[in-house]
Formats: C-alpha cells, structure tokens, sequence
C-alpha cells in the first residue's frame, strides 16, 4: 500500500505492479494534488554536487527517458537541457570547479563563454560572465506525469487507487508489524505501507508512533502569458545552485526562467521555512520578476498572468528517506526530495520495488536510510 498520489508515490506504483505486485495507493486528495502539483517539472542533474543524490538523478535520468517512450506526449517530457550562467568572473570561477567534480560523476557539462551564451539563448541579458551547459537536464509536466503512471500502473490490473481518503492510522498486529492503515471510510489491509506522502511524510510517521523530520519549504512560481519560445532552455542562474544545497529557514530566491510547450514562461524560485502558510507574499513575486527581468530583459515587457505556491519536503541533510524503517517492520518511507522528487522519481520507484522483491538493487540505498536521524540523535 502506498500513501501518496504524487509522482513519487506514482512512479513507486509503476515500478511495484511492473514487479508483479498488487498495490494500494490512497490520498487524501486528487493524483499530484499536493507538491507534485504546483512543481514545474524539473528532472535536473546540473544544480546537484557528487554523491548519493547525483547517482539517484542520473539513474532517474535514463528511466525518464525510458519512461516518455512509454508514456503519452502529453507529460510533455523535454531533453531541453539546462543553461547555469554567472554574472561575474569570481562566479563563473566556482561553476568551472562544481562542473570539474560533476563531470567525474558522470554528468555533461560543457563551458559557454559569454560571447557564445547567445547561441543558446538569444534574449539572454549582455554582459554576463559565461555559463554552462548541461544537455541531461530535462522537464515533464509532472501532474500528469503521476497521472499517467498511475493509469500506466493499473494497465495490468494490479492497482487499485483511493483518492478523498485520509490516512488517520497505521495499523500494528500482535508482534507490532505493519498491518494496514485506517482512512475516515474503512480499514485497509496489507503487509506493507509506503509513506510516499511527501511534505506530510513527517506527519504520516508519526501516525506510525515514529519521527521523521520532513519540513515544508514553501516556494513560489510566477506564469507569465503564453509566449513564442522565448526562453529555449532552463536557465537559472549560479546562486540557484547555493540554495537549493542550503539548509537556512529564511528567503532565498534565485532566478529559475523557461519555457513551456504550451507557451507560458515559468519563473522561480524562492525557498523559505514558514510551516504550511500559503499566504502570497508580494515581496517574493516581486524578488522573482525582478531577478528574471535581469537574466531576459524582454520579460520586462510580459504579463504576468498567475502564479501558485507549493511546499518541498525538506529533510536536514538534503537527502530523501527511501527504504524499510526497521523501527517498524512493514513501514517503508519514499518522501523527503526537497525540490527534486519529479527528478528522482522513477529511481525512488525501481529501488523500492527493488526493495519489496528482494530483487538486485540498482544503486545503495544506506545513504537514503529513513533511521539515520534517529540513530544520529542516539549518538549525540
């Protein structure tokens, strides 16, 4: 049974009924209704440095692509490649170092200097520095990326999915194994419970008698109106990539610019600690109009025509928890991605069927353990 009908929650079902499983998946709310929905579908390599999370994107980064040969086009997956830029020679200086070290892990990553960054972004703002290019950044449109893992899922028909369900127990049996959960409707048996729910996966561990320490991190995400491809590329610039490895509670924005299919520009992003307060903050939107005003000055001229907050499910050390909690048999955990779960999906998803089958895992899990936090604490 799986708890959470996001992309991650979505991509674990595809890979345990592709695995000969039958499996469960309840929400409290519609298919990608929390996080997932207000994503903008970033599938990236390039903001992350070497280690555990870098080997978990490019596992997920062939089974994208795996998966789009699958999937119908409407998930609206790109190879459109991501363009990191720096505005002065000290900043263009640690992308050449951070490049160094990705590229010994796999990653493409080739220099622009900034008489060539033209080439690949013709509205680019005059006067930057240099960037660089990595052709394996990709993007989906994620909810219905989880939508269309979902019926791709059920095809078989191992899956069963129960959405307007809240989860309001974990079932325990006599020798304290996973049984099941209780919803406001009914009891729902099985010997294993997934908590794929994201931003709430903290919350749902805790209905287990457990503590997983998974924080919101609330961002916004400016929609301009539809648009010839004005921004071919995700660009985003070089602080983005200090952000997203920062653990501060307090606002960070960093311009996140590209183009969509269908037209629109999407602009991010911010980052901030305030629990699950959705309230606008006008300070954020103007912070992100400015910073993408400043990378492509034609933007200055655009509409801004919505835009939406979502909460990352944020852990301390930046890692997600994936695999059993031996505090619990019969509990595993596959939340935690911060802004990467459309990204690591389908390598959270095949390492949990992994997992479940006893099969050969595609990549070590011990980074990802959901106990580290509470043996880190017994340590102290």
């Amino acid at each position: 049974m799986i708890v959470g009908a996001g992309v991650v929650g979505a991509a674990c079902a595809y890979y345990a009924t592709r695995a000969g499983l039958h499996v469960t998946v309840i929400d409290r709310g519609p298919v990608a209704g929390g996080t997932t929905g207000a994503g903008e579908g970033n599938l990236l390599v390039s903001d992350k440095e070497p280690g555990p999370e870098l080997e978990l994107a490019l596992r997920s980064a062939v089974l994208w692509r795996e998966l789009a040969a699958e999937l119908p086009s409407l998930i609206e997956y790109e190879t459109k490649g991501g363009v990191v830029v720096a505005s002065t020679e000290p900043a263009l200086d640690a992308l050449r170092r951070f490049a160094a070290e990705q590229r010994q892990a796999g990653v493409e990553a080739a220099e622009v200097p900034a008489d060539r960054l033209a080439d690949l972004e013709p509205h680019l703002a005059p006067g930057l520095a240099g960037g660089f290019h990595y052709p394996q950044d990709a993007q989906v449109q994620p909810a219905l990326a989880a939508a269309h893992l979902l019926r791709a899922a059920a095809d078989d028909g191992r899956l069963t999915v129960r959405l307007g369900e809240e989860v309001t127990a974990v079932l325990t049996g006599a020798k304290g194994e996973v049984r099941g959960v209780r919803t406001r409707r009914d009891e729902v048996c099985a010997p294993h419970v997934l908590n794929a729910a994201g931003t709430w996966g903290g919350q749902l561990a805790r209905l287990a008698g457990l503590e997983l320490p998974v924080l919101p991190r609330r961002g916004f995400v400016l929609v301009t109106e539809p648009l010839p491809r004005v921004v071919r590329h995700k660009v985003y610039s070089a602080e983005y990539v200090a952000d997203v490895a920062s653990g501060s509670a307090a606002l960070q924005t960093s311009a996140v610019v590209e183009g969509t299919p269908a037209g629109p520009v999407l602009i991010g992003a911010s980052r901030e600690r305030v629990g699950f307060d959705r309230t606008l903050s006008v300070e954020v939107l103007r912070r992100l109009a400015g910073q993408a005003v400043r990378l492509f000055p034609a933007l200055a001229q655009v509409r801004a025509i919505r835009t939406y907050a979502g909460f990352r499910p944020y852990l301390p050390d930046h890692f997600p928890a994936i695999g059993p909690d031996p505090r619990l048999p019969g509990l595993l955990h596959a939340c935690g991605h911060e802004g990467a779960g459309i990204g690591l999906a389908p390598a959270t998803g095949a390492l949990i069927a992994a997992m479940l089958t006893g099969s050969e895992l595609p990549l070590d899990p011990a980074p990802f353990a959901p106990d580290r936090f509470a043996r880190e604490g017994a340590a102290r």
